[in-house]
């Protein structure tokens, strides 16, 4: 199952950024992501690519029903 997941961003380093949910991270592209991202904001990563900047309680919200949903293994 392919799934966009928010993630906190921790580090941006040219195109790329470094986010983080639940202890996991990720590096991803912002290549297709057409708005300016900083540190702290949440990011929805698929499949390597940052593709929307999202509203931090939007992105708590997800989170929460997600994990409600799905097991860790789902969300790896």
């Amino acid at each position: 199952m392919c799934l966009g997941v928010p993630m906190q961003v921790l580090e941006i380093k040219d195109d790329m950024v470094t986010a983080e949910i639940d202890g996991v991270s990720r590096e991803a592209s912002l290549m297709m992501l057409g708005e300016e991202v900083a540190v702290g904001d949440y990011v929805i990563v698929h499949a390597g690519f940052a593709i929307s900047r999202v509203d931090p309680h939007e992105a708590q919200e997800t989170l929460r029903l997600m994990r409600e949903l799905f097991t860790p293994e789902d969300m790896a």
